[in-house]
Order: C-alpha cells, then sequence, then structure tokens
C-alpha cells in the first residue's frame, strides 16, 4: 500500500508493475497503470502516485541520474508529459539484474552502469519515439555510415541507400546538393583521405593500406589514388615516410 507525494525527485526513477494496478498523477493529469505496464518519475516534476486499493500493485524500480540518461529516453516513448508506457511484450527481468546497493568495486559499478543502460534499450526497442527525418537527416545518416564502414570492401552506394531506407534517386539529389559529391564520391574521398594517413606510417605494405580503406585489388587502388592524388601510393609513401 505504498504511495508518495505529492513532491519532487532529483532522479530518474523508472518503475515496472509487477501485479496489481495503481495510479500516478502528474499535476491535472492522472494515469492509470496495470501490470506490465510502467511509469518514470523525471527530475523536479511534481508527482503522487499511489496502489489501488482493491487491487494493490507490487512493482519493483531503478533510480538513475547521468548526462546519458536524457539522450537515451529521447529514443523512447516516455517523456515528462506522458510518462508512462502499455504493456511491454515480455517480463522486464532486467530490473533483477542491476545491482545498486552497498559499497560497488570498480568492475561492479561498470557492470551496473552497463546493466541500466541494458534495461533502458529494451525500452528503446518496445517503446520508440516515432521520429520524422529531415533531409538532411538523410545526408548525415549516410556520411555517418560511410565514414564508419569505408573499410569494407563490401561498401557499395546499394549498401548506403537500404541502411538509409530512402529511394536511391532521392539520397543522390539530396547528398549532390548537401556536398557537391555524388554518393559514390564521398566513399572514394574518405578512402583516399584515410589512406593517406596510413601510407605515411612506416611497416606497411601498399596491399595494406588498399585493404584497409576496402580495396582489396591494390592496382585498382594504385589507380584510384593517383587520379585523387597525382602519386602513386609508393610515391606518396617515399615522400612522406622519410620527412
Amino acid at each position: 500500500m505504498h504511495q508518495w507525494g505529492p513532491g519532487v525527485r532529483d532522479i530518474y526513477a523508472l518503475h515496472y508493475i509487477i501485479s496489481g494496478q495503481g495510479y500516478y498523477e502528474i499535476g491535472e493529469r492522472k494515469f492509470k497503470l496495470i501490470a506490465g505496464e510502467s511509469f518514470i518519475i523525471f527530475p523536479h516534476i511534481p508527482i503522487y502516485y499511489y496502489p489501488d486499493r482493491l487491487d494493490p500493485w507490487e512493482y519493483v524500480w531503478l533510480e538513475f541520474k547521468g548526462n546519458e540518461v536524457q539522450h537515451l529516453l529521447a529514443l523512447t516513448t516516455l517523456k515528462p508529459e506522458y510518462p508512462v508506457t502499455k504493456a511491454a511484450p515480455q517480463r522486464m527481468d532486467s530490473f533483477y539484474d542491476v545491482r545498486l546497493y552497498g559499497e560497488l568495486k570498480a568492475y561492479e559499478k561498470i557492470r551496473s552502469d552497463a546493466k541500466i543502460r541494458l534495461l533502458l534499450s529494451y525500452y528503446i526497442e518496445f517503446f520508440p519515439v516515432q521520429a520524422t527525418l529531415e533531409d538532411t537527416d538523410y545526408v548525415r545518416l549516410s556520411r555517418e555510415y560511410i565514414e564508419h564502414h569505408y573499410w569494407k570492401t563490401s561498401l557499395t552506394v546499394t549498401t548506403i541507400v537500404e541502411h538509409v531506407n530512402i529511394e536511391r534517386s532521392y539520397l543522390f539529389r539530396l547528398f549532390k546538393k548537401a556536398t557537391s559529391m555524388s554518393v559514390l564520391s564521398y566513399v572514394t574521398m574518405v578512402r583516399i583521405q584515410r589512406a593517406s594517413e596510413l601510407l605515411k606510417l612506416e611497416g606497411l605494405s601498399i596491399k595494406s593500406v588498399a585493404y584497409s580503406v576496402g580495396y582489396s585489388d591494390p592496382l585498382y587502388f594504385s589507380k584510384v589514388f593517383k587520379r585523387a592524388t597525382t602519386y602513386t601510393p609508393s610515391e606518396y609513401m617515399s615522400l612522406h615516410q622519410h620527412k
């Protein structure tokens, strides 16, 4: 029969209802919660929660704070204006995995932090925010994908288009407008920039450099590199390694 409030907290407190029913009030809004549903307390927002007298709830909860919390919760439907969820599609047993009490050793604290992130990942999966991407977001996502996967020989324009999930010619138009380059030209630019950095390091063969930036054929890599820089990889290597 525990109840709390009206009052404010200075932390986030995520509650998961195991059984029974209860109520969560924020200002004039009142939410009824049943087994499988969740509610969260946001810092510095006046709240009041209490059990149903005929069918009192049982719940588990976690309290946390930190710089990452706002970003992670922004990926879910949990918002100060709507701080509850419908029933999760499975039991949220991850609540029981987090050890928060007692003196934690350094490695135990890291594990505890990781388990809180794991728990929140389920809320991101089960209750994702429905974001509408702007044109600039498609370009940003494409560039980020290229910059993280340039080293893969399997990276193609098709895989980039599939990742961004919009029509191919539409992405091409957006990309050209934002960067003055085609998608393929941008891939090549990123690869050549990285290759230029690697060729300045001693101990790497041209074949290794080629493979490290997504080219399985060193001969083809050499042609692309010369076209972009006017130097062959070996010329560029000699020019920079002995300075």
